[in-house]
């Protein structure tokens, strides 16, 4: 359409023009003594418009010509960006194909052609270091250091994804850190200093990282439960004084306070570090909120504090969970422990009555051995012996 358009308007023009030629009776006279010359008006604007046309392209041409090296050159530089762009291409997909020789030889040309070298030195190095080249993935390193101008965050992320591949966790760490002074912490980077930390054992850092990741929704509730248990866990264990660890259990989210393995291993730490008491009064407060008789066994393997306080409230539960075998195991201990043998016997039964174990065979056992019933005793540790 365009072009029809153009078509009728030169047409028009045309047509114009000739019929203002065919009206025009001027002339133009030039003298020259002792020559004179006479030509019509619209001859010498018809010169004038070759002439015009003619050295305009004799200086288009002398310019063309003038340029030709330049442009040679640049399309020589052209070239060599198109084939080192097509070089930096072919060594990413070569990477994630799991080619890497072929994807470190053609990092190695793109990073040559001067296109994006630190990005092609960084491909260099993944290459090298899934090839387990030491020699050149340290090679590669220093030189896309040298660009740390355009490719900082990008260096130090590679640098602490394959230190943590070589498990050297502090060199990740080291990375990590710096790169948060000056770009943040986006999670990405948030993720592998979890695995930093988890790796070095700084448990009270992951729980942070953990929060932190949550909270962006980078971890789920269902992901982001078994590791910070873990965490808990891990660091309860390094806690050797029992306010210490009573701290820490108060600073815990509730959550985590009413997760049956946390509460057992708060309790067996305290117990293990001289706080008996404050073992105790943590499973009392655990159990009035959820029972769990996986944690009923430290309640009876503390020793110390006020035993017949503990056997009261243990009776208290008793009336709400009469079945649980754990529950009456761990009364008749704390009844034997207090030298109440006939109620300590009467638990024991009960606990076997209704799910035979080993432990109450052997606790029963002993109590039997107390007692002087040597025969019976032998009875159960027989029976404990076949479980």
């Amino acid at each position: 359409m365009r072009a029809l358009l153009w078509l009728l308007t030169l047409a028009a023009l045309a047509v114009g023009l000739s019929l203002a030629a065919r009206y025009n009776d001027g002339y133009v006279l030039f003298v020259l003594p002792p020559w004179r010359v006479e030509i019509s008006l619209n001859l010498l604007l018809v010169l004038q418009g070759a002439t015009f046309v003619l050295l305009y392209l004799i200086l288009r041409t002398v310019a063309n010509t003038l340029s030709l090296p330049e442009k040679v050159r640049e399309f020589r530089q052209r070239r060599t960006r198109e084939k080192a762009a097509v070089a930096l291409a072919e060594a990413t997909r070569l990477l994630q194909e799991g080619r890497y020789g072929h994807a470190l030889k053609s990092a190695e040309r793109a990073y040559e052609s001067g296109h994006m070298p630190g990005l092609a030195a960084l491909l260099a190095q993944r290459a090298a270091h899934a090839l387990r080249d030491e020699w050149r993935e340290g090679h590669w390193r220093e030189r896309a250091a040298g660009h740390d101008d355009s490719i900082r965050a990008a260096r130090l992320m590679t640098e602490a994804e394959l230190a943590l591949d070589g498990r050297d966790f502090d060199v990740a760490r080291t990375a990590l850190q710096r790169l948060a002074a000056s770009e943040g912490r986006h999670i990405a980077a948030l993720r592998l200093s979890l695995r930093a930390e988890q790796g070095l054992g700084n448990w009270i850092e992951v729980m942070k990282i953990v929060r932190q990741l949550e909270k962006h929704k980078a971890l789920t509730p269902d992901q982001a439960a078994p590791i910070r248990q873990r965490a808990h866990r891990e660091a309860m264990a390094q806690l050797g004084d029992p306010a210490q660890l009573l701290r820490y259990w108060d600073g815990m989210v509730e959550v985590d306070r009413l997760e049956p393995r946390l509460a057992l291993q708060a309790a067996r730490t305290l117990s293990a570090t001289g706080g008996c008491a404050q073992a105790a009064n943590l499973v009392e407060d655990f159990l009035d909120e959820r029972w769990d008789s996986a944690v009923i066994a430290v309640y009876a393997d503390c020793e110390g504090g006020d035993t017949l306080a503990r056997i009261a409230h243990a009776e208290k539960w008793l009336v709400s969970h009469p079945r649980d075998e754990q529950l009456l195991l761990a009364l008749g201990r704390l009844c034997r422990r207090q030298k109440l043998w006939g109620k300590a016997q009467s638990y024991f039964e009960a606990s076997l009555a209704l799910r035979p174990t080993r432990g109450a065979h052997v606790e029963l056992a002993q109590l039997l051995d107390q007692l002087e019933r040597g025969g019976e005793a032998q009875r159960h540790y027989r029976a404990a012996a076949l479980l």
